[in-house]
């Protein structure tokens, strides 16, 4: 069975290399893993018994899959799942072809405390959760066809640790790269581009290159660019002949690319530059790097521009776990998190608070977003007991520069953040800091500003602004002093890299809507208020102490033009930080959108503000008790007015008064159909309309796409909603699910988006949360066909299907 296995493997390696490609492989090391959660020191051995672990694949994040608990040493700030300590091993067998060759294991991210070991040799250990790291193993490797055995021991066991919920494992992907004795080093190309006009842009290719051969080597560069549609624009190879000693060197090479197309928020245009490497006209390495051309500005009096052209940075910021799925890595997922904040209007993302999966970067340089790339939450001084902190002296240098050297080809990151709400803002040690990260920064990339996100406003109190290193001061919350900040630091350029803080639970309502409520009122006591079923109104009336309602914040940042943009927080509701309440409370009030991915009421505030398309959102639902008091709200824009009927009756015209962005009416229920109508100049621009719905009769499911991609690791985001005999949605149903499913696909995760739901996400059955619930799923590695179903006692059954198609 081994040997099958072995020659099964070989017949992968060699199928996705053929030989145009042995100048380098970057070879998928997702699958074949094993998976024992519990320690065992002598695990690294290469004569282990492994034969009862569980066989997986790549990325994983095993705290997602336990149960949600009260005991569990992270808290609910956390996520109230486990950490723990868990051990992975991998045999593979080394094709003959990749003998003599230099070859590297690459981890995109493993959280936390990770030790690696190849054939029994120790490679190292990487406290950080989030960066990359690469260990060069072909001294360690045997040769084909001896098997070799790597391990990895993840080390998530002390917690507290993380103020949100991290996940634990080996969350992103791994990769094998292979590459000759003289070739690029990783992570060894900078596109940049310094000179952009109309007419031609210079591009400006430095490669940094590595000899491991003893001895002087002859080479020469080549570069091709090539445009969106795969036309060859430019080319060019180095001068002369160029002299690699033993060790490394960096070469520079210059190319003119004609009537250039910019890359921006609208047009998000990329480039592909491909860096061959010669001796004496043998290819020795190529490699292909993404890039996008475009300018921007930060003006202390103006905010920013975006080549040449004014635009408000609508930004949010975004942990990283993706909702039911936890921490690991999903493209659909991702993409689909980012289409929502899209159609939104948000056109940034700041990386709250670490640096993000390689993936999710490629995905906003497609879609069309900038980003804020951000490196630590912490420096030397705690915010949990056994955060980051603990490891910050020896290891934030060689971070922070990984962060900088995998992530500045990539034309969404415009901003380098150096840290969030760090505690040495308020000492001296914040100068001697901020100078060293900002220097190295600056030392790796100096086309990209570098920020910090401060909470001290007062400059004579905050060390940080004091270090001078900072090109954009970033603010958290304080709207109230937006105005004085221009007087207070003469020309600096702002940017608000967090505002808000409001909580909501999808669909729930507290009266009266035009009551603020601030949950927590203080930092001083325990909050014992709030609802007792852990909800939050979903009108845009609570927020925490610190922060402010989203209205609040929207308007208080776009009165400003100094005022380059701002970061909401949060974009999404995020596993871990369930502010204001304890127990059961496991995830977060903070987002414009559910964990489950369903927007609440306060996206259509964001859409009807940072979009020009027609909007116009009514709410609550229309299911209440006869003469109940009820408030109703709409967001709308382009248009003049809004009137509101109930059964054909007027209820009156509202327009927006004193900088308001939303209308009210306060009326007492009764059944039937309640209509908006939106006019300008007297003409409609939309309807919306809310009826009243029965009792819950049949099940609905929706799919965000019909098919699948078989062995890619594709998802499908299922949307459960409950209706009436008549097919209206249900909005207060409670129904539970129970899914099942058959044919080549698997049920990942449940969820319904509400934050106090503590059934596992691993559940295939669900409560629906008013009316909703969510379903994902998944191809396995065949072609076929996927049938999901959903049924509940006294309800119609529904059923979707799904192809699984070949790449």
């Amino acid at each position: 069975m081994m040997k099958f296995f072995v020659n099964i493997l070989v017949a992968v390696f060699l199928l996705a290399n053929n030989l145009s490609a042995q100048v380098r492989a970057n070879i998928d090391f997702d699958k074949d893993w094993k998976f024992f959660l519990g320690n065992d020191s002598l695990a690294s051995s290469p004569g282990y018994d492994d034969r009862s672990w569980r066989k997986l694949s790549l990325p994983h994040d095993w705290s997602i899959e336990a149960s949600f608990s009260k005991s569990h040493p992270a808290t609910n700030q956390g996520g109230a799942l486990p950490g723990g300590i868990g051990w992975y091993r991998k045999s593979f067998t080394l094709p003959a072809q990749y003998n003599n060759k230099k070859i590297a294991i690459e981890f995109d991210g493993v959280y936390k405390n990770s030790e690696v070991w190849i054939n029994g040799h120790y490679l190292g250990m990487r406290p950080n959760g989030y960066i990359s790291f690469v260990y060069d193993v072909d001294p360690y490797l045997k040769s084909y066809p001896a098997k070799n055995i790597i391990a990895v021991k993840v080390d998530n066991s002390q917690q507290p640790d993380s103020r949100w919920y991290s996940g634990s494992g080996i969350y992103r992907h791994v990769r094998l790269v292979v590459r000759n004795n003289i070739s690029i080093a990783p992570w060894g190309i900078f596109i940049t581009t310094p000179e952009i006009r109309e007419k031609s842009a210079r591009v400006l290719i430095q490669t940094q290159l590595e000899n491991f051969n003893t001895g002087t080597a002859i080479i020469s560069l080549r570069t091709e660019i090539f445009d969106g549609k795969g036309k060859l624009v430019a080319t060019g190879k180095s001068p002369g002949i160029i002299k690699l000693g033993t060790g490394s060197a960096a070469h520079a090479l210059s190319l003119s690319i004609p009537s250039p197309q910019l890359w921006s928020v609208s047009n998000s245009y990329l480039y592909k530059a491909v860096t061959s490497l010669y001796s004496q006209g043998k290819l020795l390495d190529r490699q292909e790097t993404i890039f996008g051309i475009r300018y921007f500005h930060f003006d202390p009096a103006k905010g920013f521009t975006l080549n040449g052209k004014p635009l408000k940075i609508n930004g949010v910021c975004m942990h990283h776990d993706l909702g039911a799925l936890g921490a690991a890595v999903n493209t659909s997922a991702m993409k689909r998190q980012l289409k929502l904040l899209k159609e939104m209007g948000c056109n940034a993302i700041r990386t709250a608070h670490n640096p993000p999966a390689p993936e999710f970067l490629d995905l906003c340089d497609q879609m069309g977003f900038l980003v804020m790339d951000e490196a630590f939450d912490m420096w030397q001084k705690r915010k949990n007991k056994f955060d980051y902190h603990l490891y910050f002296k020896e290891w934030h240098k060689k971070d922070l520069a990984a962060m900088l050297l995998r992530d500045r080809n990539h034309p969404s990151v415009f901003m380098w953040s150096i840290g969030n709400e760090i505690r040495e803002q308020f000492d001296s040690s914040g100068i001697r800091i901020a100078r060293e990260l900002g220097e190295l920064v600056k030392s790796l990339d100096n086309t990209r500003p570098v920020t910090c996100a401060l909470t001290e406003n007062d400059p004579s109190k905050n060390f940080i602004y004091q270090s001078g290193v900072l090109d954009v001061l970033g603010f958290n919350y304080k709207l109230n002093d937006y105005k004085e900040l221009p007087a207070r630091f003469p020309g600096q350029k702002f940017i608000a890299t967090e505002t808000a803080s409001a909580l909501a639970t999808r669909d729930y309502y507290d009266w009266p809507s035009d009551s603020a409520r601030l949950w927590p009122p203080d930092a001083k006591q325990p909050f014992e208020k709030g609802n007792p079923d852990m909800t939050v109104s979903a009108y845009d009336q609570v927020y925490a102490y610190w922060g402010s309602s989203h209205e609040a914040a929207l308007k208080a940042v776009n009165s400003f033009d100094f005022m380059a943009g701002s970061f909401v927080w949060s974009g999404f509701d995020f596993l871990g930080e369930p502010v204001p309440y304890p127990w059961p409370a496991r995830s977060s009030y903070y987002g414009i959108i559910d964990l489950a991915g369903f927007p609440k009421d306060v996206y259509w505030l964001y859409q009807s503000t940072w979009t020009d398309k027609p909007v116009l959102h009514i709410f609550p639902h229309w299911n209440w008790q006869l003469g109940q008091d009820v408030d109703v709200w709409a967001y709308y824009n382009q248009a003049d007015e809004v009137e509101l009927f109930l059964n054909g009756k007027s209820l009156g015209i509202r327009k927006k008064e004193n900088g308001s962005l939303h209308v009210m009416w306060k009326l007492k229920f009764e059944p039937g159909l309640l209509k908006a109508i939106s006019r300008k100049n007297g003409k409609v621009v939309l309807v919306k309309q809310l009826e009243t719905a029965g009792a819950p009769a049949k099940i609905e499911l929706k799919a965000d796409r019909g098919s699948l991609i078989a062995s890619d690791n594709e998802l499908a985001f299922v949307t459960v909603k409950i209706l009436d005999r008549k097919g209206r949605p249900v909005p207060d149903a409670s129904n539970l699910i129970q899914f099942s499913m058959e044919g080549a696909g698997a049920l990942c995760a449940t969820d319904n988006g509400f934050q106090a739901d503590t059934s596992s996400f691993q559940s295939r059955q669900r409560h629906c949360w008013k009316g909703k619930a969510l379903a994902i799923i998944k191809a396995t590695q065949k072609k076929g066909n996927i049938t999901l179903k959903a049924s509940s006692p006294g309800l119609a059954p529904a059923v979707i299907s799904f192809k699984v198609v070949e790449k």
